[in-house]
């Protein structure tokens, strides 16, 4: 097979452990160039478990070091990363593009995407109220006992362990929002690099290893490991420093890791986003007002990057009657003018086969529409269904990772909300349909709030915007942790725990809790939200 020298100053296929690089282990993997398939230079060395063990003991060291320092320290390591994805110029989108197969435009999106959501990361934890300080003062004179003066506040757990993504090698990898939001906590990272692109992985961690130096923390607070085994990761997971874990891809990988730490002597949160089918709603009155924009949207939605994403709509139930046969149509029509892509690596285009295969096969499931395209791309595929057939086949209800999804046609609304009703846990789910229909439709309403993480309306599910109020996550098996987002500002509250003081003097006390509140941050006090003294 036909080898491509890229170039490799940044690049040395070693384990990156606070400041030191490291190789002693003999086993190596290469990446792949996933347009061509061509072995990429350099060979990745295999974390060994004495270099898992460095990594994780470098991070536990310097943990306590890091937790107390300034929440300025901190804005200005995240904003000294951003600087570098930038400074990294077209080395970094070149590397990226060859082991993705992510266009320019994506990469150079997705990048502004991960530049701007640190940026974001580092006002808030200098702006100080995300530690959600609440004061209680005590009262001596309180009958028939006196009552304390009770304070908390968030405060870092600890190391922990970051395994990227591999459909967003930049906004959800090394520097991704696990990574950058566990630094605003003071939590020390230990990051497990995708095999799928470990050149792009090495890359970013030596840019955040240079903005460590540069603003003066300890080196020991960034690691990143190289390992295409499973062992490597359920070794981090296992290591007694590591507190907490991130993890973005599949239900059986988020499983795996999942069972992994609750068999830990003290069992550790493993914060999972493992998939989701995303199922769209279609109400007549939606289709009456814009069908063929309906259609044209959800194709669009459906094929972006591939279908790579974990937003994927993978069901949309439509109603039976003409109208709703004009929808069908006009979705098909669209599929099959879709224009094949290649996908992030082989292992994923062939699942994403093995699913569409799965469907063709399914009794009482019609193949709607296949585009055509070479083999080693995927194509967009539509089945249609019905209601009964999709309560009796539970295999339709499971994600495939790729630009597939099923039309679900119902007949009424009791129809619709079996389906939603019958559904596991989901990142999103979407409604189309007129104001009006809304209020027609509670039940609806209201059973899929008890099943997703994100309800939208006459809108699709790709396309994340990184704001605070965002919420990425959803009931299980859509994530682990249905209490916690993974995008947005809000995810820092995965990598927190609260912390209560009682009675201490005020001067011994952290600034947020002081009575001075010298930082004028907003805060509970008494009962009442204020950023007064």
């Amino acid at each position: 097979m036909t080898s491509i020298k890229m170039p490799t100053a940044l690049i040395q296929g070693k384990q990156l452990i606070g400041a030191d690089s490291s190789a002693t282990n003999a086993q190596t993997f290469v990446a792949t160039h996933s347009g061509t398939g061509a072995l990429l230079d350099p060979p990745f060395h295999e974390a060994n478990a004495e270099e898992i063990d460095l990594a994780m003991t470098l991070a536990s060291e310097s943990a306590n070091i890091f937790a107390n320092t300034s929440f300025e320290t901190r804005a200005k390591l995240l904003e000294a990363i951003a600087d570098g994805l930038m400074d990294a110029g077209e080395a970094l989108l070149d590397r990226c593009h060859a082991e993705t197969a992510l266009p320019m435009t994506r990469l150079i999106g997705e990048r502004a995407r991960t530049v701007n959501q640190t940026r974001l990361f580092a006002e808030m934890i200098r702006e100080g109220s995300w530690v959600e300080a609440k004061v209680d003062h005590g009262d001596a004179d309180r009958t028939p006992a006196a009552k304390p003066d009770v304070r908390s506040m968030l405060i870092s757990i600890g190391p922990v362990v970051v395994f990227g993504a591999s459909n967003f090698p930049l906004a959800i990898s090394v520097a991704g929002t696990d990574t950058t939001t566990a630094f605003a906590a003071g939590c020390p990272v230990v990051c497990k690099a995708h095999p799928a692109h470990p050149g792009t992985c090495e890359m970013i961690g030596n840019i955040i290893r240079d903005a460590i130096k540069a603003v003066g923390l300890p080196p020991g607070i960034f690691s990143l490991l190289q390992g295409r085994s499973h062992e490597v990761g359920h070794a981090l997971v296992e290591h007694p420093a590591t507190a907490a874990v991130a993890f973005t891809g599949s239900l059986a990988g988020g499983r795996a890791l999942f069972d992994t730490a609750n068999r830990r002597r003290n069992p550790i949160p493993v914060y999972a986003e493992m998939g989701s089918i995303n199922p769209v709603f279609v109400l007549p009155g939606a289709i009456e007002e814009r069908s063929e924009q309906i259609a044209q949207a959800f194709i669009g939605s459906l094929t972006m990057g591939v279908g790579q994403f974990c937003t994927n709509p993978g069901l949309i139930l439509i109603p039976t009657g003409d109208q709703g046969d004009q929808l069908t149509q006009s979705i098909a029509e669209h599929a099959a003018a879709a224009a094949p892509g290649t996908m992030l690596h082989s292992g994923i285009h062939d699942a994403f086969n093995e699913g569409v295969a799965r469907i063709k096969q399914t009794d009482g499931v019609q193949m709607l529409s296949q585009a055509s395209g070479p083999s080693d791309q995927a194509c967009c595929s539509i089945a249609v269904t019905d209601v009964a057939t999709l309560q009796r086949e539970h295999s339709l209800l499971e994600e495939i990772f790729g630009p597939c999804s099923t039309i679900v046609r119902y007949d009424n609304a009791s129809e619709m909300l079996e389906v939603a009703q019958a559904l596991e846990g989901q990142l999103t789910a979407t409604l189309h349909g007129s104001d009006n229909e809304l209020s027609e439709h509670q039940p609806l309403i209201e059973a899929l709030q008890q099943k997703v993480g994100r309800l939208i309306f006459n809108g699709f599910p790709t396309g994340i915007e990184v704001c605070h109020a965002m919420v990425h996550g959803g009931p299980y098996p859509a994530t682990s942790d249905a209490h916690f987002t993974s995008i947005g500002p809000a995810a820092i509250k995965r990598f927190t725990r609260p912390l209560c003081f009682q009675d201490f003097p005020n001067d011994q006390l952290p600034p947020e809790l002081q009575d001075s509140n010298p930082r004028g941050i907003m805060r509970m006090v008494d009962g009442v939200f204020t950023r007064d003294q």
